[in-house]
């Protein structure tokens, strides 16, 4: 049976820390216009550098709901994050909502830019237009990901559709925009609610940033558009799916929504799908657990990034090395690459960089009475005690009854995406950790992050 919320009802990632007045994407992309030969103007914002990943919003938000994992990713690819037709910035034509039709406008999208294959993230509404994207340019798609919502057509969506939770999905047309007229926050608000894990998300800031969008002249109508092309979509997904997907898929669905079930959505149409459930989130994966959701994208991610070179700074430049205790040499600062950034952490590169794809061995030197807040790295890794008691635990909150005493030559891991916690007590620790880059640190709550925010 499905989960009461497979809810993956359209609406709103919203990503932006309560802090932030409104979700946003980095003021350093680059934004413009393009026209796709289907008859509408796609707003486009785009950054960073490497290999393109283009990320596709749903329902009840814009491109700006990015915000967070485009930053991140924007540090090692080149982020494509365009909004769909009808809704932000993009035109609202009277016309091709269906998601085939949408999968054209991301591939003028695309090749306006003057890039070809790319990796492709989406969420809502947004994997029913990544599929179609995948299904018409399937060797224009490095990977795919598709969170939290159902493919029309695709079972089990004839039984998704019976679920009255879902009554927005037939609401659509003249009466109901004028019913919604004025009142689109009661509107947004009704979906927003009842497919959260956590009845605060998404936040107020949130909701009336993305009210005022769907506020504006038309936008409803093109939303409500979104819906009423589903009948189109069942018929061109059936087509579709006489040609199985080959590129690795990554299926995931929140704990409190659509779970496991967005898996077995994928495999009916894929080959090679993976899957992941982000625990305790509802629909708003981004919003509800964005820490850990934007280390599990980066994971499925890593391997498109090109080999690392030697890393600078390391202990010496060649492959061959033999070090002593007294030869270690942490340079003072700030924690390095792969830490958890907690200021007074000395860090050495011994092999590798942590920051980019390949295998890395840091060593950390960690000063007395320092705590660590839960946190997750993207990457798996294995870690040996050097000097020092260091205590470790796993979750998702620092907990003191959770922690082990760890002495000299005792070995622990960190697997990716697991959170965890630690402490050294009265004494300094060393520590040396393995593990196969691009890492990452991404903290449970945002406000136990020690590093300082971005343009600070």
């Amino acid at each position: 049976m499905l989960r009461i919320a497979i809810a993956a009802a359209f609406g709103m990632i919203t990503i932006a820390p309560a802090a932030i007045a409104q979700p946003s994407l980095p003021s350093t992309f680059k934004a413009q216009s393009v026209a796709s030969p289907e008859g509408a103007n796609i707003f486009v914002r785009s950054g960073g550098s490497g290999p393109v990943v283009v990320l596709l919003h749903g329902y009840a938000e814009t491109s700006d709901s990015w915000g967070p994992l485009a930053t991140e990713l924007a540090k090692s690819y080149t982020v494509v994050v365009p909004d769909l037709r009808g809704i932000g910035r993009s035109s609202r034509p009277v016309g091709g909502y269906d998601k085939k039709t949408q999968a054209a406008d991301i591939r003028a999208v695309v090749l306006a830019l003057g890039y070809d294959r790319a990796s492709v993230i989406s969420h809502d509404i947004g994997i029913m237009v990544a599929y179609a994207y995948a299904a018409r340019y399937p060797d224009k798609v490095e990977r795919l990901v598709v969170m939290d919502a159902p493919i029309p057509g695709i079972a089990p969506w004839d039984e998704i559709v019976r679920n009255p939770a879902l009554w927005h999905f037939s609401f659509n047309g003249p009466d109901a925009e004028r019913l919604v007229q004025g009142r689109e926050r009661i509107y947004l608000d009704r979906i927003w609610n009842a497919f959260s894990g956590n009845p605060s998300k998404p936040d107020e800031a949130t909701r009336a940033f993305y009210a005022a969008q769907y506020a504006q002249p038309g936008a409803m109508r093109a939303g409500f558009a979104q819906f009423a092309a589903f009948s189109q979509d069942v018929e061109d997904n059936r087509s579709f799916q006489r040609n199985k997907l080959t590129m690795p898929v990554l299926a995931v669905g929140g704990e409190k929504s659509f779970g496991a079930t967005e898996a077995v959505v994928m495999r009916n149409v894929a080959t090679n799908v993976r899957e992941a459930v982000v625990p305790g989130a509802g629909h708003w994966l981004m919003e509800e657990s964005p820490a850990f959701t934007i280390a599990l994208l980066q994971d499925f991610l890593k391997d498109r990034l090109p080999p690392a070179p030697l890393a600078t700074g390391s202990i010496s430049s060649t492959n061959d090395k033999r070090v002593t205790p007294g030869e270690f040499q942490f340079p003072a600062g700030a924690a390095g690459a792969g830490t958890s950034g907690v200021a007074g952490i000395q860090t050495v590169v011994l092999k590798g960089d942590p920051d980019r794809a390949g295998l890395y061995t840091i060593m950390l030197r960690i000063p007395a009475n320092t705590q660590i807040a839960a946190h997750v790295h993207q990457d798996d890794r294995i870690a040996t005690v050097v000097s020092g008691t260091w205590y470790i635990g796993y979750g998702d909150s620092f907990d003191k009854a959770q922690l082990k005493a760890l002495p000299p030559g005792s070995f622990y891991t960190e697997p990716a995406n697991r959170t965890h916690f630690a402490e050294a007590r009265g004494e300094p620790v060393i520590v040396q950790i393995t593990g196969v880059g691009p890492s990452s640190t991404s903290y449970v709550n945002p406000a136990s992050d020690p590093r300082p925010a971005p343009g600070k």
